[in-house]
């Protein structure tokens, strides 16, 4: 070690020579050298020698190195630090902004979605309601059709049993039997109208869609309500055709029986009816069945007053069953003394004993012994009308006793002037005699209908 450093020194008093002597000390102890050989590596510094081995030498020097990069990496990230954080922060953001944008973007979609759904559901249900209400209003104008009778007539009584129709021994009683003149609801009825729409209220729109869809549902639904207002209006405008002919032939029957019809309206006997008088009134908004069910009810008011009215005209027959005439009214020869005589009424053919049945309303003004017409019975239908039967076998009603259409009054016989049991009928306006076939024929008439 001692003899490297004199060697040294005396490598280099050469490179000093000339120079001052007392710099030399200060030169050395600031400088530091590293010398090299092939042992190792020797570092100077101050006069001071320290001798490493290569290993320790490279392991300092990689250390060196090593911390140098690392200071330039640090400095160099101390250095834009604010760059790569600025960008993580705008990529993390992108990232974020992205997201948040695909997630409105799902959100708007299930709100389109849940409002289209909620969109259909509301026109579902108006929908649904409309057809609700169209089904109200179809079924109550089925109730007010299924309560609206058609008026027909027979035109004559009823027939019943030759047996059940027999008078007793005693006494006869009055047998009522129904106006030929009433309201019968047609046995077609239920095929004409369909009082109840397709029930439609139980149906939830899932299953609708689920089976073959809303929209489908819904037309079909209307299809049948369609039909069932067609079937309605038919029947309907069938119903005002029927009343609006009944009445033009009970006016034509006044008319060509030649009576007066305020006369017969002022005669009607109105009894058991009244109360407060209340118009009646069609709404601003009444539709067309509702206008054509308001001309109907009209019609039927005055066919019912016509049918009041008519209760008192003799057009019925006396006696049931088919009928056969076995002297007309007229000229004819009398059938005592072979003469031209007047038949002021109709011979009706019948057995005896068979029921005499009054043929419009009225008050028995005569009732027992009449000369030719042997037991007879007259009836007063007020308006100058009445009705004669005779050659009666027995009577039974009283005199002033008040009657009705189809009222039992006697029993078929061959009293007075008569060759066989048979009844003697006669219809007289103001007491002169008329041939009771018009009346007749006008009973036939307003039974066509």
């Amino acid at each position: 070690m001692s003899s490297r450093s004199g060697h040294h020194q005396k490598h280099h008093h050469p490179q000093d020579h000339g120079r001052s002597p007392a710099r030399r000390p200060a030169a050395h102890h600031a400088a530091a050298a590293i010398e090299a050989s092939g042992e190792g590596y020797t570092l100077v510094h101050a006069g001071k020698q320290i001798r490493i081995g290569p290993v320790v030498f490279w392991i300092a020097v990689g250390t060196v190195v090593l911390l140098g990069m690392w200071s330039a990496a640090t400095a160099t990230y101390f250095a834009f630090r604010d760059d790569v954080l600025t960008r993580l922060i705008a990529r993390q953001a992108e990232m974020q902004y992205a997201y948040e944008d695909r997630i409105s973007e799902l959100r708007a979609k299930v709100d389109r979605t849940t409002s289209r759904q909620l969109l259909d559901q509301e026109q579902f249900d108006q929908k649904l309601d409309q057809i609700m209400k169209r089904q109200s209003t179809l079924e109550s104008r089925a109730t007010a059709l299924g309560a609206m009778p058609d008026a027909t007539s027979t035109g004559s009584i009823k027939p019943q049993g030759r047996a059940e129709a027999a008078p007793s021994s005693g006494s006869l009683k009055p047998s009522p039997i129904s106006d030929t003149v009433i309201f019968v609801a047609p046995p077609d009825r239920e095929a004409r109208l369909e009082s109840r729409a397709p029930l439609i209220a139980k149906a939830q729109p899932n299953q609708f869609a689920k089976a073959q869809g809303v929209d489908n549902v819904l037309v079909r639904l209307q299809t049948s309500l369609d039909q069932v207002e067609r079937r309605q209006v038919a029947a309907l405008s069938s119903v005002e055709d029927g009343i609006e002919s009944r009445v033009r032939r009970m006016r034509g029957v006044i008319s060509d029986l030649g009576l007066n019809m305020a006369q017969l309206e002022a005669a009607t006997p109105r009894s058991g009816m009244g109360g407060p008088f209340v118009p009646v009134k069609l709404t601003s908004d009444a539709g067309a069945f509702e206008r054509q069910l308001y001309r109907i009810n009209i019609n039927r008011a005055q066919m019912q007053r016509l049918n009041q009215t008519l209760a008192l005209v003799p057009y019925r027959k006396p006696v049931v069953g088919e009928v056969e005439f076995t002297s007309g009214f007229g000229v004819r020869s009398d059938p005592f003394l072979g003469r031209p005589a007047m038949h002021t009424g109709l011979d009706f053919r019948a057995a005896q004993g068979d029921p005499v049945r009054v043929t419009a309303n009225g008050k028995v003004v005569s009732a027992g012994w009449a000369g030719g017409y042997g037991r007879m019975v007259e009836v007063d239908h007020g308006n100058g009308l009445s009705t004669r039967y005779g050659h009666l076998s027995e009577i039974g009603v009283k005199v002033g006793e008040t009657v009705k259409i189809g009222q039992v009054i006697g029993a078929v016989g061959s009293t007075g002037r008569s060759t066989g049991p048979h009844l003697h009928y006669e219809t007289r306006i103001d007491g002169e005699a008329v041939d009771p076939q018009k009346f007749l024929r006008a009973g036939v008439r307003l039974s066509a209908g």
